[in-house]
């Protein structure tokens, strides 16, 4: 599964890590994630995210 990166903050969401405090279980990939879901650290919505290149 794909990462993906905050365009404002940098944070990196991890599906294999998900966002447990924001109700992201592991093994979730982005694309699941709920529209309302926030970055934990920024609070910018999944429009400011964008794939990471590996």
């Amino acid at each position: 599964m794909k990462k993906y990166v905050c365009d404002v903050c940098g944070w990196i969401y991890d599906p294999e890590v998900g966002d447990p405090e924001g109700g992201i279980a592991p093994g979730t990939a982005f694309e699941d994630i709920p529209d309302d879901w926030v970055c934990p650290l920024c609070g910018v919505g999944k429009d400011d995210f964008s794939p990471v290149e590996e």
